[in-house]
C-alpha cells in the first residue's frame, strides 16, 4: 500500500454510514421496510453484509439512523433556532417550517412518511421510536411556538394541539401524494409542492392570527 492509499481509505471508512443510510433509504422507500433485505443495502452501497453489521446492528437500526438523519435531526435544529429566535411567532413558524418542509419535499427523504405509515403497524418498536423521537419532539416545538403566540397575543386563542395537527398534516399528505398518486397521476393530479407548501403555511397563520392583528 502506498502513502496514498491509507487517507483514501480512511475517507472511505467514514463514508461508509452515510452510503448504507442513503441505500437503505432509496430501497425502503422503493420496496418497503418489509420487502427489502440488509445484504441488498449492503450491495447497493459497495459494502459486505458483514460491514452493514459493524455500522448497524439490524435492518431496524438502519431505519431509525433514517429517520434520525432526516427528521429527528432537523428538529433538534428547530428547536435551537426557536431559542434564540427574536422575531414575531408567526415569522418563526413560517421559518421553521417552509424552509425544511420545501428540502423535504424536494429529497427522497420525503419517502419516510409513507414508509412509516406503510410499515410501522408491522412494526412495534419503529413506531414506538418514530413516535417519541419525531411526533412527540415536533409537537413540543411547534406547540410552543403556537402557546408563544397565543400568550404574545399575536395569535387566537385556539387548541394547540388541533393547530399542530392542521399545520402538519397536509405537508405529510403533500409527500405521500408525491410518492403514490403523484407518482403516476395524470397532469390534473399533479401538485405544486413548492407553492403549496408558502401557501398552506401562510393560510394557516392567517387563521391564527388575532384579530385586528396581521401575520408579519
Amino acid at each position: 500500500m502506498n502513502a496514498t492509499d491509507a487517507p483514501h481509505r480512511r475517507r472511505r471508512k467514514d463514508e461508509r454510514p452515510q452510503e448504507l443510510l442513503d441505500a437503505a433509504l432509496e430501497l425502503f422507500v422503493e420496496k418497503g421496510f418489509a420487502s427489502t433485505r440488509t445484504d441488498e443495502v449492503a450491495l447497493k452501497a459497495g459494502v459486505s453484509k458483514g460491514t452493514l453489521y459493524l455500522y448497524f446492528p439490524s435492518k431496524e437500526d438502519l431505519l431509525k439512523a433514517v429517520i434520525a438523519q432526516h427528521l429527528s435531526d432537523r428538529i433538534s435544529e428547530g428547536a435551537a433556532l426557536a431559542a434564540g429566535f427574536s422575531g414575531s411567532s408567526a415569522q418563526l413558524l413560517r421559518d421553521l417550517l417552509t424552509t425544511w418542509w420545501t428540502q423535504l419535499y424536494d429529497s427522497p427523504a420525503s419517502g419516510v412518511f409513507k414508509l412509516v405509515i406503510t410499515e410501522v403497524r408491522n412494526f412495534p418498536e419503529i413506531a414506538d421510536y418514530y413516535h417519541r423521537e419525531v411526533v412527540e419532539r415536533a409537537h413540543v416545538l411547534l406547540g410552543g411556538v403556537i402557546q408563544q403566540g397565543i400568550d404574545r397575543g399575536e395569535f387566537r386563542a385556539v387548541d394547540v394541539n388541533v393547530a399542530v395537527h392542521s399545520l402538519v398534516f397536509p405537508l405529510i399528505m403533500l409527500c405521500l401524494h408525491k410518492h403514490s398518486l403523484g407518482a403516476c397521476a395524470p397532469c390534473s393530479m399533479e401538485i405544486d409542492g413548492h407553492r403549496f407548501i408558502p401557501d398552506h403555511i401562510n393560510l394557516l397563520l392567517d387563521g391564527l392570527c388575532a384579530p385586528g392583528g396581521r401575520v408579519e
